[in-house]
């Protein structure tokens, strides 16, 4: 099955190479160079535009790349009523993965090669989930207390 981003990268691709090998293209730009006068190209010239080409091409790639990135297409975060609701590493290949499936919440214990059901509850509703305030103070509230404890100036 070919994802919508591969389908984007390849419509793209199709398109701006198809329009930069037309026949069009190059009719036209005969028939400009016969309604000139030759001009004496020096070869620093001709590797400036090649490199201005190159720089406007790795542009457009960077864009596209970006752009793809904020849109979020290239991501499965909400696929089918699948979505991830947050992942603790446990170890250096090993997660912990918290999951929204349909109605149903799924904690996973993720490693290569092999996902195990840990849990699995109700889903709770959007209403019933109470925010918590920080019960650890932050790095500077705790920071200052050591220092004000050990009596040097602010």
């Amino acid at each position: 099955m070919i994802s919508l981003y591969s389908r984007i990268c390849r419509s793209v691709f199709v398109a701006a190479f198809s329009l930069l090998g037309s026949p069009v293209l190059t009719f036209a730009a005969e028939i400009s160079q016969l309604s000139q006068p030759p001009a004496v190209i020096s070869p620093f010239s001709g590797l400036l535009r090649m490199l201005m080409g190159l720089g406007i091409v790795l542009l457009l790639i960077a864009g596209l790349v970006w752009l793809l990135k904020k849109s979020s297409l290239g991501q499965g975060g909400v696929a089918g009523g699948l979505r991830v609701i947050s992942a603790v590493a446990v170890g250096p290949k090993e997660r912990v993965v918290l999951v929204d499936v349909g109605e149903t919440r799924l904690v996973l214990g993720v490693a290569p090669g092999h996902v195990v059901r840990l849990l699995e509850m109700e889903r709770p509703d959007e209403a019933e989930v109470v925010t918590t305030e920080k019960t650890i103070p932050s790095f500077v509230v705790r920071l200052k207390e050591v220092l004000a404890a050990r009596g040097v100036p602010k």
